[in-house]
This record gives structure tokens, sequence and C-alpha cells, in this order.
């Protein structure tokens, strides 16, 4: 391989972009425009859950548990309701999420140390948000019984109590568990590979399809290093895109980096190289511009979206697609920007993802290479 016919190859790949307003437009302006809509769209916080109160008591011990709901930071008091039907209309029509029952005897059966009923029901249509907010409702009503319990205890005895246990909860690496702060570092993986992937899909098949290809083949340049010289234009444009991905985690989303920028910089680097050949292999072989953004979707979205781990455990997965993942290298990818965003850890720990990640770039670049041939037929 001679570098001057690489040079000369990768400058015509970055005029044809630079002449090309779409393909720089799909390059930098739509990972930027999918990173906002994203970041800002997609949300695992459930806060301020609309709830309505029936409160059949009307007594000071009802009114002290619904002012421990209102005052929790994840129910919304939008108001209360007289009976069955005005409640079910509240969650029929969306004004509320969840709803609160106090019974008539509240206070009385509070006061005789017995048992009492109080219904909290859930519009179970949304899982995710029925889910949280019967947790939640959970924690304000025990917050609520421990101190009805303690405060009987204390009129029997006459004296104070003390709790056995204390429980003081710590958070590591998102003390304010924002979904934001983990969902950001995954979706520049996921929108590098979907882009990635598709702009070098279009490259060779382009060639074919507006006759150019048969010039290249009379050229000297060899096979390897067309394909280098096609990757080097896109690569160049990967990395601006992810220096601005990271540039809006940190002033526009506020997501923490704690690790290392040249570290993150390096595992990007990696996976682009991987991604880039996959989409090149796609281009030579399909030979179709169209076909091959097709295949180029199926093949990076879904899986990356999916299967990556970026919104949904792979752990709480079926052991079959578990093992699936295995093959989807925006898992690594993803598990490293966490990492390295959230934990600030380094090769000692990611070094198995690194090493992982470098086999799929390694295997991609390879099969590129070979697949293409420097014939007509």
């Amino acid at each position: 391989m001679k570098l001057r016919r690489i040079r000369a190859v990768a400058r015509k790949e970055f005029l044809h972009v630079l002449r090309d307003p779409r393909s720089l437009g799909m390059g930098i302006a739509i990972p930027m425009l999918l990173l906002i809509l994203f970041g800002y769209a997609l949300s695992v916080d459930v806060d301020e859950v609309p709830l309505v109160v029936w409160d059949q008591s009307q007594t000071v011990a009802s009114r002290d548990l619904i002012s421990r709901f209102d005052g929790s930071r994840y129910f919304e008091l939008m108001g209360y309701v007289r009976n069955y039907r005005e409640l079910a209309d509240e969650i029929d029509t969306h004004r509320a999420v969840a709803a609160l029952v106090v019974p008539r005897r509240f206070a009385e059966e509070l006061d005789g140390g017995r048992l009492v009923g109080v219904q909290f029901i859930v519009d179970g249509s949304d899982s995710t948000t029925g889910t949280l907010a019967l947790a939640y409702a959970d924690q304000v009503a025990f917050g609520f019984t421990k101190d009805v319990v303690v405060k009987q205890i204390r009129r029997v005895r006459g004296q104070r109590i003390a709790l056995p246990l204390d429980v003081r909860a710590r958070v590591w690496y998102n003390p304010e568990l924002e979904s934001r702060n983990f969902i950001v570092p995954g979706l520049i993986a996921v929108i590098m590979m979907v882009i990635a992937a598709l702009m070098t899909s279009l490259t060779i098949s382009r060639e074919w399809e507006r006759g150019t290809m048969e010039q290249l083949i009379s050229t000297p340049v060899k096979g390897p290093e067309l394909i280098i010289g096609k990757l080097v234009p896109y690569f160049t444009v990967g990395m601006f895109d992810v220096l601005v991905a990271m540039l809006m985690a940190e002033f526009l989303f506020h997501v923490p980096l704690r690790g290392s920028i040249p570290l993150l910089l390096g595992v990007a680097a990696l996976f682009l190289v991987g991604v880039l050949s996959m989409g090149m292999l796609i281009s030579i072989a399909t030979k179709n511009q169209l076909l091959s953004s097709q295949l180029a979707m199926v093949l990076t979205f879904l899986p990356a979206f999916l299967l990556s781990g970026f919104v949904f455990a792979i752990s709480n997965m079926p052991p079959v697609i578990q093992g699936i993942t295995h093959v989807v290298p925006a898992r690594y990818f993803v598990a490293l920007l966490k990492g390295i965003y959230l934990k600030g850890v380094g090769l000692e720990v990611l070094g198995g993802e690194v090493a992982l990640l470098a086999v799929f770039s390694v295997v991609m670049f390879g099969l590129a290479i070979v697949k293409f041939k420097k014939k007509l037929a």
C-alpha cells in the first residue's frame, strides 16, 4: 500500500462530502438533531404523578395522610372527587394517573389501634408509570404508618422510643438518579452507530450506480487503499460528531464526565472504525444505494436501540436474547461510555469491552477488504 494513493482517494471522497450538502447534513446535523430530540424526549424519570383524592373521612388524620402525598416530590394533587364515578372519569380522561381513597372510619380505626385499609388506584395502561407510582405510594404510606405506630407506643408507655434500624441510603455515580445522566452517553453510541453505518453504506454502491467504479478499477489503486481512503473522510466526520456530542452532553444536558477524555476518544475511534467498515461491507455486498441504506438501518438501529442495554437492561431479557446481544457492538460501546462518563473507570475495569470492540473492528475491516474485488463482474 502507498500513502500517496490513499491520500488521493481520501481527498476525492472529502470533496464529494463537502460538495454534497445532503451527505454533510446527514453526517453532522442529523446526529446533533437526534441527540437533542432523544435527550429531551426520552426519559424514564417519573415525578409529580397526577393524583386525585376521595376523602370520605374528612378528619385531621386523613388530611395528614393526604398532605404526605401532596408534599412528596413524586405526586401532584390535582383535586378531590366525591365518588367512584368522578374518580374513574379523572383517570379515563388522563387528568389523573392515580387515586387515593380514604375510608369513612379512617380516624376511628387508627385511634382504636386497628388495621385500616386505604385504597390506592393506579392507571395500569402505562405499566412503567403505574409500577413506580405504586412504589412511591408504598414509601409514603410506610412513613405515615411508622409515625402513627411511634405515637401510639409513646402514648401507651409514656416514653420516647428509638427505632431499631436507621437506613441511610447513598447513591453512587448518579446521586440525583437523573435518567438523563445514563441515557445521553448510551444515546451517543446508538446515534453514532446508525449514522456511521449509513454514511459509508452509500460509498461503494454510489460508485457502481454512477458508473465511476470502472474508472477506479482501471487505476493502480489497490482494494485496501480504496477502502482506507474512503473511510478516512467519514472517520473524520464521525470524530467531529463525537466531539460535538461530548460538548452537548456537558453544556446542554449537564451530564458529568468523570473519566478520561483521551480514553473516551480512543474507544470512540475504535468503535467508529468498526461501524464504518460495517457500512462499507454492506455497500460492497449490495452495490445499490437504496438497499444499502435500508440494510444498514436494520442492522444498526434496531440492535443498537433494543439490544445494547441503552434503555432496556440486558439482565432482564430472556437468555436467548441475552446471548444475541454479545454480537451487537453497541453493547460494548454503551458499557464503555457509561463506565467512563458516570464511574470514571479506566482500562483496568473496561479492558474486556475494549478488547471485544477491537475484535469487531478488525473483523469488519478485514471482511470489507476481502469482499471488495477490483473487477466488473
